[in-house]
């Protein structure tokens, strides 16, 4: 039984982190927006939808729509000053703006529900939703089910956007913004408009994630999660949705299965964690030199 509950947390996580990749693939495969700073949405949504509910005591899915809204707010008010800046330039004021927020509420300990302090002690007791009506041994595969519902909602609307009018013109900004901008299209229009989209899906994912672990601190969400997810992405082929959610799969099986290797080597915890990162970063490697477009390649479409 403890593999089988292993197997069913290992793909929460890969829903949660697929809601994740597929709002990065939305805004860097589709839009080609270079965003180094996407954690600090996933960041926003947890701790809104945490506070929401354990503060003002709404229901888990106002939770989860108050992440939704806040991080594609967070989204709007970074987009709209820096809209206009070129791509390296755009890379790095989001990989700022992800830190800035990571220390707001690292720093900021007067954030806090009562039940633990804010800050960098983290927040918990955070409910999981339905957790008082379902069995305990039932309930991982509820909540799993249930990260699967919201999977499959994002990947649909994504999906949408991206086959219909809206996501022709992004494709067309990300090869040349030079062709949309003669034909009237207001390039730095829909840039706000991906990110803001993007942003939002993010938020969704981090209010599942802390609903579920049902405690969040700034430490989960330091800049290397935002690479884990481009290391998704380009692995499983960036622009391509359901290249994002297969490369997220190997990724999350990569990340966690190595746990198990200190039961056959003699190695300790801190080096085990270092041997994680360095098989994610082989994978990426690998990938480059032999499938460059990942393992599933996004299908160009002549209109």
């Amino acid at each position: 039984m403890g593999v089988l509950y292993f197997f069913v947390y290992l793909m929460i996580m890969a829903n949660v982190y697929g809601i994740l990749s597929l709002s990065l693939n939305f805004q860097a495969g589709v839009g080609g927006m270079s965003n180094f700073g996407h954690v600090a949405f996933f960041c926003i949504g947890a701790y809104t939808s945490t506070l929401l509910v354990m503060l003002c005591h709404v229901h888990f899915l106002v939770g989860i729509l108050g992440a939704f809204i806040a991080s594609g707010l967070f989204a709007f008010l970074i987009s709209i000053p820096t809209r206009r800046l070129k791509a390296d330039y755009w890379a790095i004021t989001t990989l700022g703006a992800g830190e800035i927020v990571r220390l707001f509420f690292l720093n900021e300990s007067w954030i806090s529900t009562g039940h633990y302090s804010g800050g960098p002690f983290g927040i918990r007791g955070i409910p999981r939703p339905w957790e008082s009506i379902i069995p305990g041994n039932i309930y991982p595969f509820f909540y799993l089910f249930l990260t699967l519902l919201f999977l499959g909602l994002t990947y649909f609307i994504l999906q949408r956007l991206i086959n219909g009018p809206f996501g022709r013109v992004l494709k067309a900004i990300r090869e040349d913004d030079d062709l949309p901008l003669s034909l009237g299209k207001n390039i730095h229009e829909f840039r706000v408009k991906t990110m803001v989209i993007g942003g939002a899906f993010a938020g969704i994912a981090g209010g599942l994630l802390v609903h579920y672990t049902t405690y969040v601190d700034p430490f989960f969400f330091m800049p290397m999660e935002t690479f884990i997810v481009w290391a998704m992405i380009m692995v499983g082929g960036i622009g391509n949705n359901r290249g994002a959610l297969i490369g997220t799969l190997i990724i999350q099986l990569l990340y966690y299965s190595t746990r198990f290797l200190k039961d056959y080597l003699p190695i300790e915890a801190q080096l085990l964690a270092s041997l994680r990162m360095i098989s994610i970063g082989i994978l990426i490697v690998v990938v480059m030199l032999f499938l460059q477009e990942g393992l599933v390649k996004e299908k160009k479409r002549l209109y």
